[in-house]
């Protein structure tokens, strides 16, 4: 929960699991924004590690249920997904599955990051991916980030090669910010004030 004691906590998803992944290359420069204020925690969700079954074969499997818990808890939820044949990834549709329904996703603020190896990035991806959150109640923000041509924008270390995009991608962390300090942050902390008993007074 967002609020002044217990922090904000923030979920990033990768959408890859090939390694040595363009996705988490990208992702870890929003990571590493994030992280630069101390009132924030982030948790990395890599789903190779969840072993997620195919959807209606196990909804009780032990991965499922740790992944639901951890967005549950989560303030804010970030998708990073690689473009693939026009789409955001099998493994990002396998996540969001595993997410129930109805999904533990509805009415999380949602920031997305895509990465492609085309000239015009990943915005096919991008759009499916807005669709689909959208429909199973996510609140989608706006500007999400694109990376074209990542092979060039990064070398074979994870190092970035651009500034520019290094900026662009890192600034995916700030509108995530910006949005919960905005819009969540002051409902809960006055959720919490009520809670406690402490009288509202308007001036």
């Amino acid at each position: 929960m967002a609020d002044e004691e217990k922090g904000i906590r923030i979920v990033l998803i990768n959408g890859s699991v090939r390694p040595n992944n363009y996705t988490s290359m990208a992702s870890a420069l929003v990571v590493d924004e994030l992280r630069k204020d101390p009132k924030v925690t982030v948790h990395v969700i890599n789903p190779l590690e969840y072993h997620l079954p195919f959807p209606g074969t196990d909804p009780d499997a032990p991965g499922t249920k740790r992944l639901q818990e951890e967005v549950k808890n989560a303030t804010a939820v970030i998708f990073a997904t690689p473009e693939y044949h026009g789409s955001f990834s099998s493994v990002t549709k396998l996540v969001i599955e595993n997410l129930g329904f109805p999904s533990v996703l509805a009415g999380k603020p949602v920031g997305l990051l895509g990465v492609a190896a085309g000239s015009i990035g990943a915005i096919k991806s991008l759009e499916h991916l807005r669709g689909v959150l959208s429909h199973i109640g996510a609140i989608v923000l706006p500007l999400p980030i694109s990376v074209a041509n990542v092979q060039r924008v990064f070398d074979a270390s994870g190092h970035i090669l651009e500034p520019a995009v290094e900026k662009l991608v890192r600034n995916l962390a700030k509108s995530v910010m910006d949005y919960l300090h905005q819009n969540v942050c002051p409902s809960v902390t006055l959720e919490r004030l009520l809670r406690s008993g402490i009288a509202v007074v308007e001036a």
